[in-house]
């Protein structure tokens, strides 16, 4: 058998196989067939044997069970074939059933259908409700949002934008309009910045124009709030018997009567009262700063509107070229300047960080250096002290409305002082016009009264007090001339108005005093000095003239003493303060004194060399004429009416008595002096070469008339020989020449007891000199020398013996 010849092993592996393929996936039998051919020859074919002996195994059993179960299968089959009489009758019935049950249930379907139509409706309105429920209020908002924005509410239009992004549009941001939305908010976003920022440059244009009217408010207010304090404490001082200033050209009535009215005004003014804010719109800045910040560009914002504010702040500090011509100017430049700093206070107190403190003061301090320029530049141009007082009153409201508002200004009260300078310049060139008149009007006569009306009028204006006077009956006169009261009534105005300055300037009564008595210093020193050193310097004023004004002068001097008084009244600082300053009156009216009697001098010896010039002397006659000169004749009796003028000047008092006679002496001897030098020097002029002896005599003559002049005593007051020492140096030179005592001369010379101890011998040598070339040179003397030879040597000795006198004198210098 085949089987017996197979190898022990092989059956088991084929077995196996078998068993693989029967148990694995169809899958995997691929494998397990390939072991059949990898495995020793013949055994696919021993295999393949194996197999079919397998299924004939199979197959039996599968015979052995379909028999075993097969009388089941007959019984099954029969039960069936009873039972198909009854499914063919139940078919029937079930198809008729179903029949019936179609044609019953079309209707049904209609209705149903349309049921289902209905309710797929009712559920697509709900839908559709549901939908519309959720975009009504995005509809609604975004209606809302284009109402704004053609209102012009652009903030709200913002808010709203951000309730639309935040709120409404993640509701319904899947429909095709919702998109449409979104994509227009940051447009309308751009408008509202663009119209906002338009609005605010509205703004800026309208507050740049209307900054003065701002600024004149402001500064009315702060006058006023001022004035009712000023006048508060005047009512309080009045009240309890105080005074702050000691005015006597305003009575204590008519303070009542300024504070009445005052307390009047500001009553009426209380309900007038107008803020910035009555007179500016605010809304823009306001609106445009909440725009930006919600739109999260606040810094833009605000750069640009600092911005801008500082090129207004530039303009508004730029002045006009012609604003130092009226107070208008300055009270237009001051205006705008004080509405621009009202507005910026606002916009910082009202608004949280568009402006900071640092900034204001940052740019106030740039326009407190920028003002201070150019009022110092203008105010230079300024040559009317009522304009410079009203700029300095414009100033001080400026600055008292600027400090309300928290801005330092102190160095517009420095700036202050600079000014009082030159507004005290420009009183002291006005009143320098004032003298100049007072001295054009004046006559330079005592002032005289018919009556005590006007003795007493007089003297309230002029401190002027003389007991021998006023006992005298009227008429009578006073010894000053018409010009002093209204010189001494001037300078009171002055101070009066230098006053007017120190006020507000927030000073107190030791500055203002020292103030008041500088600048009274410099009207005295300086000014009135001046007018009346021109004065006494003018052509027209003669000696009659100086001699009253020397007079004036000690008036005024002596005045000077209730002048002082009259400051100590206004500030209530007494004299006796260590740090008082005086008034220069004293030495002001001292050194024009002195002037005007040097002009007197200098007039009279002015005179004298006019007279002088008409000397005609022949200086080669050989005899004198036997009488003076017709000039020195006319000379001495032009001297002698002029102190007679100066010695019967009106006077009232010993003391102008004194005066007068003083000036007259010191007149007398000085013009006998400058003669006797002016006759010395015709002698010794360097052009004039010979000299006869009938000239000196001539010559002799006329100094004879001069010594008379001076013994007459033209002047009273001189002692013993005085005046005529005035001559002695002529006297003894023309004494030596007549009575030729050389050898007298020469022996003395340089003792204390010489009797030509005056005798220069250089002055000798020269005029001995000039009468030996005539001697030479004129026939009339041949005979002479012919018959006197000793005598011309004696005039060669005597010249060799001065010229050795001169040398040794210049020697021993």
């Amino acid at each position: 058998m085949a089987e017996s010849g197979e190898g022990p092993g092989t059956v088991p592996e084929h077995e196996r196989i078998l068993q693989e393929i029967q148990s694995t996936d169809t899958a995997c039998v691929g494998p397990t067939l390939r072991s059949v051919y990898d495995d020793q020859p013949n055994a696919h074919k021993k295999f393949m044997e194996k197999l079919d002996a397998c299924i004939r195994n199979h197959d039996k059993e599968i015979e052995k069970m379909c028999n075993f179960h097969h009388q089941g299968f007959v019984d099954a089959i029969t039960e069936l074939l009873k039972v198909r009489t009854d499914a063919e009758k139940l078919k029937v019935q079930v198809t008729d059933t179903n029949r019936r049950f179609q044609d019953a249930g079309k209707e049904v379907i209609v209705q149903t259908e349309d049921i289902i139509r209905c309710r797929i409706q009712q559920r697509n309105i709900t839908t559709v409700v549901e939908k519309l429920q959720l975009c009504l209020p995005v509809l609604e908002m975004y209606s809302k949002l284009k109402e704004q924005m053609s209102t012009k509410r652009y903030y709200s239009a913002l808010k709203t934008m951000e309730q639309l992004e935040n709120v409404y549009f993640p509701r319904v941001s899947q429909y095709r309009f919702c998109q449409l939305m979104i994509e227009n908010l940051p447009k309308l976003r751009e408008d509202i910045k663009e119209i906002s920022m338009s609005d605010l440059k509205d703004f800026l244009e309208s507050i740049r124009k209307h900054s003065d009217k701002i600024g004149e408010t402001a500064m009315k207010q702060a006058q006023q709030q001022k004035i009712f304090t000023v006048t508060l404490q005047k009512r309080n001082n009045v009240k309890f018997g105080k005074t702050m200033y000691i005015n006597d050209r305003i009575p204590e009535e008519r303070n009542e009567v300024v504070l009445k009215h005052a307390f009047e005004e500001e009553d009426e003014n209380e309900e007038e009262v107008l803020t910035v804010q009555d007179l500016v719109d605010f809304s823009p800045v306001y609106q445009c700063l909440h725009i930006y910040s919600v739109l999260g560009d606040e810094e833009t914002f605000e750069n640009y509107y600092r911005k801008q504010r500082k090129k207004q702040a530039r303009l508004v500090l730029q002045p006009q070229s012609n604003m130092h011509e009226t107070v208008d100017g300055y009270r237009r430049y001051f205006t705008q300047i004080v509405g621009f700093f009202v507005v910026e206070d606002h916009i910082l107190h009202v608004t949280q960080g568009l402006v900071t403190r640092a900034y204001t003061d940052e740019l106030w301090n740039m326009a407190l250096s920028k003002i201070i320029a150019v009022l110092r530049a203008h105010s230079s141009y300024c040559t009317d002290p009522d304009l410079v007082l009203e700029l300095k009153n414009l100033i001080v409201i400026f600055a008292d409305t600027l400090q309300g508002y928290g801005f330092p200004v102190n160095r517009l009260f420095d700036l202050l002082f600079e000014i009082r300078d030159q507004y005290n310049e420009t009183l002291l060139k006005k009143w320098a016009g004032v003298f100049r008149d007072i001295f054009e009007e004046d006559n330079y006569s005592p002032i005289p009264i018919v009556s005590e009306e006007e003795y007493r009028a007089i003297i309230s204006k002029f401190p002027f007090q003389d007991p021998d006077l006023e006992k005298q009956p009227f008429p009578k006169k006073l010894p000053m001339s018409q010009s002093v009261p209204h010189i001494y009534i001037q300078v009171k105005e002055f101070i009066y108005a230098s006053l007017k300055f120190s006020e507000s300037l927030h000073r107190s009564s030791t500055e203002i005093d020292d103030m008041l008595r500088k600048s009274t210093n410099l009207l005295l020193t300086r000014t009135l000095s001046s007018c009346l050193l021109n004065l006494i310097k003018k052509p027209h004023i003669g000696l009659t003239e100086l001699v009253q004004i020397i007079i004036n002068t000690t008036h005024l001097e002596q005045a000077c003493k209730y002048l002082e008084d009259f400051i100590t009244n206004i500030t209530n600082i007494s004299q006796e303060t260590v740090h008082t300053t005086r008034l220069y009156g004293l030495s002001t009216f001292k050194d024009a004194r002195h002037a005007a009697e040097g002009e007197i001098y200098t007039k009279l010896n002015q005179k004298i060399d006019e007279f002088v010039q008409l000397a005609d002397y022949d200086w080669t006659m050989s005899e004198p004429d036997g009488r003076a000169s017709g000039y020195l004749m006319d000379l001495i009796n032009f001297l002698r009416s002029i102190f007679q003028v100066f010695t019967h000047l009106p006077t009232n008092s010993s003391d102008h008595a004194a005066m007068s006679g003083k000036v007259a002496q010191t007149a007398c001897m000085s013009a006998c002096q400058h003669l006797s030098t002016s006759l010395m020097q015709m002698l010794l002029d360097s052009e004039l070469k010979q000299i006869s002896m009938g000239a000196v005599q001539q010559f002799n003559l006329d100094v004879i008339q001069c010594e008379l002049f001076a013994s007459s005593e033209p002047v009273p007051g001189f002692q013993g020989d005085t005046l005529q020492l005035a001559f002695i140096d002529l006297r003894q030179l023309l004494d030596l020449f007549m009575v030729w005592d050389w050898s007298t001369y020469l022996a003395d010379y340089g003792q204390p007891a010489s009797k030509y101890l005056r005798v220069n011998p250089n002055t000798a040598l020269t005029l001995l000199e000039k009468m030996k070339d005539t001697s030479k040179k004129n026939n009339i003397f041949a005979q002479f020398r012919k018959n006197d030879r000793d005598k011309q040597k004696l005039i060669e000795t005597v010249v060799k013996q001065l010229r050795s006198l001169v040398n040794g004198m210049s020697q021993h210098t």
